[in-house]
């Protein structure tokens, strides 16, 4: 597990974060303390971009070529901001409520389900009460690897926000009325692909 600045930041702060020293190309293939690594990594930069006066560090990931992904071994960023982004100011409502219905698989107080109203097919959020990054890492580890089960190896996008894990496939291509009109067209429905990610 190694942590490194980003060769090509796009921000005033921007850091990789290595998930294995085997070559794993996805994050599926993570062992269990391969991801606890990477949640203690998290969390540890996190405290130190707080010492140095940023207020929030954005973690995600990006797999796949389609997903914006330039390296083929597994791997997170950290990009440091001096205020929260405008996504997750935005938001409104708790993320427990999206978690009670198409359930795809728990982990201690950590659900994963797919999104009512996901933008694409097998959107999925992670999260619970209390929020636990090692278990909800652990279960977009499992709910990856489902994925892969059902659709192959898909790129996908997945980020932190304060208290869950958005996971968002790239099944789709976002066209001009996404884009555009902000209006989305999911082509596969949630409660099939809670179904096919269970199953």
């Amino acid at each position: 597990m190694r942590v490194v600045p980003n060769l090509y930041p796009a921000f005033e702060r921007q850091e990789v974060v290595v998930h294995s020293p085997r070559h794993v190309r996805t994050f599926a293939e993570l062992d269990d303390d391969e991801v606890a690594a990477v949640a203690a990594a998290w969390q540890a930069r996190r405290e130190a971009a707080r010492a140095e006066g940023f207020a929030y560090v954005h973690a995600l990931i990006n797999e796949g070529v389609a997903a914006g992904s330039s390296l083929p071994h597994s791997h997170s960023q950290l990009v440091w901001l001096r205020e929260p982004p405008p996504e997750v100011a935005r938001e409104t409502g708790d993320p427990g409520e999206l978690l009670r219905e198409l359930v795809v698989a728990e982990r201690g107080p950590m659900r994963a389900a797919v999104h009512r109203a996901g933008r694409l097919p097998y959107e999925t959020l992670i999260g619970g009460e209390p929020f636990e990054l090692g278990e909800a890492l652990l279960l977009l580890r499992d709910v990856v690897a489902r994925l892969r089960s059902v659709e192959g190896p898909v790129p996908w996008n997945a980020w932190l926000h304060e208290r869950h894990i958005e996971l968002v496939p790239r099944l789709s291509v976002l066209a001009g009325v996404e884009l555009g009109a902000g209006i989305y067209v999911n082509t596969v429905a949630p409660e099939d692909a809670a179904a096919a990610l269970r199953g």
